[in-house]
């Protein structure tokens, strides 16, 4: 059968005679599948597919022959690949097109930190400096002024933002010697950690960093009309609100160091000098900026600033990923808490 076919299948093509020459012995043919074809071109009604059609004796074709003239109408079947296989260079270009944006962005952000520690140091930092920020604040600070016969409410504007000062300056320390405490076991530190430098182009960073200000005051308004104050919530003025009110320029001087000196650099070395890097041992670079900035925000403890507080703290962590130097994000967060400082002062 496969004969007959054969053989009317080359009859049908008396045009191809000169070109090829074919024997058809009584022996059995084989034909294969292929993308092109050296002996006929399909009938566009049949298929859309190129087909060939090899018929030969197997003594033809040897090793000890390897001029025959059945050699040119073979292709092996290794060798062909089925069109449905090769992918389209449309669906490639996108992908590539894909891949290459997601790695400029992320390569934007730059690469992990190399991290010596284990995410059981981590805790224990974090841990024992909220410890440490909340037994400052609230226990020390106030139990020496105690033993000295006065207390914060009892002091004048000037009094009460000295206080804030020394219980500022005090929490920034304890944090520091927790950190050198902690890592002592991995000294020397890599060169890219708790990095301090005028060099580079951070500044640029740092004045596009700026043009976020507006959004975050808008995310604060945001945040403020998901969670109002509750009606029965007693509205108080904070020290710094009423040393502004009272024009006190030596109070309002004390309070301008604590939220734009003191505040950005202990804040900064905890959440981007120290936090943000080493959670890139367990994750990518932009997911440790996302869960640093939230613990940023959860550290101030305040619900009606979440929001903010994390798209800023966002902000300054790709200004540190980007040129490891913390300098960037201090000068950063400096700005904007003057900024803040400065809206409430008008």
């Amino acid at each position: 059968m496969l004969n007959s076919y054969c053989s009317h299948s080359l009859s049908q093509r008396p045009v191809l005679a000169p070109l090829f020459k074919f024997r058809v012995p009584n022996r059995r043919c084989t034909f294969s599948l292929a993308q092109s074809s050296r002996i006929f071109q399909p009938i566009p009604k049949l298929t859309n597919k190129k087909w060939k059609i090899s018929c030969f004796r197997h003594e033809g074709f040897s090793p000890e022959n390897p001029n025959s003239e059945y050699i040119d109408n073979f292709l092996s079947e290794e060798l062909v690949q089925p069109e449905f296989k090769k992918p389209s260079a449309g669906k490639r270009d996108w992908k590539s097109t894909l891949e290459e944006a997601a790695d400029a962005v992320l390569g934007a952000v730059g690469s992990r930190w190399t991290v010596p520690w284990t995410a059981e140091t981590i805790l224990q930092v974090m841990l024992l400096w909220v410890a440490a920020f909340w037994f400052i604040g609230s226990w020390m600070i106030p139990f020496a002024a105690h033993i000295s016969g006065f207390t914060k409410e009892s002091l004048t504007f000037r009094g009460q933002a000295l206080f804030s000062l020394v219980t500022d300056v005090t929490e920034g320390l304890a944090g520091i010697a927790i950190l050198h405490r902690c890592l002592s076991w991995f000294h020397p530190l890599p060169s890219d950690w708790f990095k301090f430098s005028l060099r580079g182009k951070w500044l640029f960073d740092v004045m596009l960093g700026c043009l976020m200000f507006p959004l975050v005051n808008r995310l604060s308004q945001f945040n403020l009309s998901l969670l109002p104050l509750m009606p029965s919530t007693p509205v108080t003025l904070s020290s710094v609100e009423q040393s502004i009110l009272a024009r006190d320029p030596v109070a309002m001087a004390l309070y301008a160091i604590v939220v734009s000196v003191c505040a950005p650099v202990w804040e900064e070395i905890v959440f981007r000098g120290f936090l943000l890097p080493s959670l890139t041992k367990y994750m990518p670079v932009w997911c440790a900026i996302l869960v640093s900035s939230v613990a940023f925000a959860l550290a101030h403890f305040n619900v009606q600033r979440m929001l903010p507080l994390i798209f800023l703290g966002m902000v300054m962590g790709v200004i540190f990923a980007r040129s490891r130097n913390l300098l960037s994000s201090m000068l950063l967060h400096s700005l904007w808490n003057g900024f803040v400082f400065w809206d409430l002062m008008r």
